[in-house]
């Protein structure tokens, strides 16, 4: 009796043995399946839960899984081809066991890890795509425009190249009482751009422009960032943005040293973090004539 209870217990050693890998496996994934969860509620703070691309909706299918139609989806993994994609997603092997595309090749319809972490790579990496190109076209419409005149306003810049092509958007830049300003000019397409280089040298004020092809494009102004009543915008005379702050320098520092040269403050914000070596700063005064000075 021992020596066959001996037996059944190597035998069940071996089957444990057996099956480890695919227990090893599982794990490995519901901890990549958790990191990710992390990682995306840190990034965004009103997700609530990770669905991979293979979760299929109650109803979807026989058995809970999902009905292919036999295209390729927007959420698929990037390394799918379309050959995976012919026949239903069904392939057959040599031995004549069918191969679901949706495993990512494995048979008996057993999921792949590495197929689940792709969840939605393919869709984001079109979106950075188009989002990348919409950009790249956006600078080769826009020129920098460099030592204008402190008394020119951007409706007067604007108006100067507008001689060149239609105007989409024209920023200036800089410190306002100082003739180093610069301004970014984007035009409706790449032919405004390429005019708008000939106005170099161009007098506008008591400096003459420099004119040069742009490397970056200009940032669109979020409207839900704008002041919506009175109240607001006259909050936004008032106030200062500083940048270049010190780490050693304190909230009571910034307000000491505003209040000693430029008049009371009735609201500060010190900012910063760890992946700056400065801070920045918005200071609220109660006299707009603080704010100026």
């Amino acid at each position: 009796m021992a020596a066959v209870a001996e037996k059944a217990i190597g035998a069940d050693n071996q089957v444990i043995h057996r099956q480890s890998p695919a227990a090893e496996t599982e794990r490995e994934y519901q901890r990549d399946v958790k990191n990710l969860v992390d990682l995306l509620s840190k990034l965004n703070p009103s997700a609530k839960e990770f669905f991979p691309s293979s979760y299929a909706a109650p109803g979807g299918g026989a058995g809970g899984h999902r009905v292919s139609d036999g295209r390729i989806s927007a959420d698929a993994p990037i390394f799918v081809s379309w050959n995976d994609f012919y026949h239903n997603n069904l392939l057959m092997t040599n031995n004549g066991s069918s191969k679901d595309s949706s495993s990512d090749g494995s048979s008996n319809n057993q999921p792949n890890p590495r197929r689940r972490n792709g969840y939605n790579q393919g869709r984001r990496r079109t979106n950075y795509r188009l989002r990348g190109a919409e950009r790249e076209d956006s600078i080769r419409r826009t020129v920098y425009v460099s030592d204008i005149d402190q008394l020119v306003t951007e409706e007067k810049l604007a108006e100067v190249f507008a001689n060149c092509g239609p105007v989409v958007d024209c920023r200036i830049c800089g410190d306002p009482h100082s003739v180093l300003r610069f301004a970014f000019i984007e035009f409706s397409d790449e032919d405004g751009a390429r005019a708008a280089l000939n106005l170099g040298g161009t007098m506008l004020g008591y400096y003459p422009l420099r004119v040069l092809p742009s490397k970056t494009a200009i940032l669109p102004v979020n409207p839900k960032f704008l002041p919506r009543s009175e109240d607001e915008k006259e909050m936004v005379v008032r106030t200062v943005y500083c940048t270049n702050i010190d780490k050693k320098v304190t909230q009571t520092d910034v307000k000491v040293f505003f209040e000693r040269f430029c008049g009371e403050v009735s609201r500060l914000r010190l900012l910063g973090d760890n992946l700056h070596s400065t801070c920045i700063s918005f200071v609220e005064f109660v006299q707009a004539e603080s704010a100026i000075d």
